[in-house]
């Protein structure tokens, strides 16, 4: 009885690992944005908008994929025009470049 009872456990282990190693694969390929919340949204939110010289913080995600860091932040200037501004956990700059919001980045210059 036990041993059936660790082999069906063992199954649905392998299961949900199976499972959430699929979504993380799928979220990779897709390129779908994961928008931060919380505390860790605040605490980009005012580190990038420091780093871009002011402004305000439009949009924090999850980096991509495309860059360096842990988090994007898109930062629009007073001006109308956006940066974005890479961070690692510890909430530090590791690059910012001019975006003009289509998805593309410009030549901006990288920190």
């Amino acid at each position: 009885m036990r041993r059936k009872r660790a082999l069906v456990i063992g199954a649905i282990a392998a299961a949900l690992l199976t499972i959430g190693a699929g979504a993380g694969i799928a979220r990779a390929v897709s390129g779908s944005d994961e928008h931060v919340t919380g505390p860790a949204a605040a605490k980009a939110a005012a580190a990038a908008v420091e780093v871009a010289g002011g402004g305000k913080a439009v949009e924090i995600e999850y980096q991509d994929g495309d860059g360096p860091g842990v988090y994007e932040v898109e930062v629009r200037q007073a001006d109308g025009s956006h940066i974005e501004v890479r961070l690692n956990g510890q909430f530090q700059s590791v690059g910012a470049v001019a975006d003009d919001d289509s998805g593309s980045e410009s030549n901006g210059s990288e920190d």
